[in-house]
């Protein structure tokens, strides 16, 4: 089976104004919402509404037309001839697929910053108890200077990607002021970037062996430690990394 290199990574979304850096005091706060992969086609720019007046003027992030073939809330099993080392060895949970293409953030790619120190640079109290010492993650290759958070419950923020009733994807400020003051919403997973495909691309890695998928188990996002997430989500499947080079498809 030759090696197979996605090409999520070379298409960055468009830039605005809002931007996160981690190594680096930023303009403001936290990042703007996780766009489409083909976003940066587009010209106009976007700006986040930090201070929305009432719900009305709340920003959401669109939803698109969905496909016949639909990976959305679904896991990608990188296969082991993954030759991209961004995607060698992880999970990556799929927030939105449709027929103008995919997106998702890697679920078992720690980095060596805690939300304790993400906090601070970014300049928000984090007084809830059982956050500081939980990692912040590489997301994916794409806009790695901005964050996101998956989060379940669903609740109501600036700009977030609606996954389902139950859970979502939010790139708002809003989310992480109140995860520092009340501790909720409870589950959350925090990144650096995600991971994007154009139109038709991820059913076509799938068509060259380059992932298994698996519906996903939200379990295992939130209740396992990363190093378990892969073998974990594997296992629902019947396959370990041993023999998942005899696998191909999806479940």
């Amino acid at each position: 089976m030759p090696n197979y290199e996605p090409s999520a990574r070379r298409r960055p979304l468009r830039r605005a104004g809002d931007e996160i850096d981690p190594s680096a005091r930023p303009r403001t706060p936290f990042p703007i919402r996780p766009a489409h992969p083909q976003a940066h086609r587009q010209q106009e720019k976007f700006s986040p509404r930090t201070h929305a007046k009432n719900p009305d003027d709340r920003r959401k992030m669109p939803r698109m037309e969905t496909p016949t073939a639909n990976f959305t809330h679904h896991f990608l099993i990188a296969m082991p001839n993954m030759a991209d080392p961004h995607f060698a060895r992880t999970l990556t949970y799929i927030a939105e697929h449709n027929d103008q293409g995919a997106l998702g953030i890697i679920v078992n790619r720690p980095i060596d910053m805690t939300l304790a120190t993400l906090f601070e640079r970014i300049e928000l109290p984090l007084e809830a108890e059982g956050f500081a010492n939980q990692p912040v993650y590489f997301g994916g290759p794409v806009q790695t200077d901005r964050g996101f958070v998956l989060h379940r419950p669903l609740g109501d923020w600036h700009s977030t990607l609606k996954v389902n009733d139950e859970i979502g994807l939010t790139s708002s400020r809003d989310v992480l002021q109140a995860i520092g003051a009340s501790g909720e919403p409870r589950d959350v997973l925090v990144t650096l970037g995600y991971a994007g495909w154009a139109a038709g691309q991820l059913e076509q890695e799938l068509l060259d062996n380059a992932w298994l998928t698996v519906p996903a188990d939200l379990a295992i996002v939130f209740d396992l430690p990363p190093e378990e997430r892969l073998v974990a989500a594997m296992q629902k499947l019947g396959v370990d990394f041993a023999n998942l080079s005899e696998v191909a498809g999806h479940a």
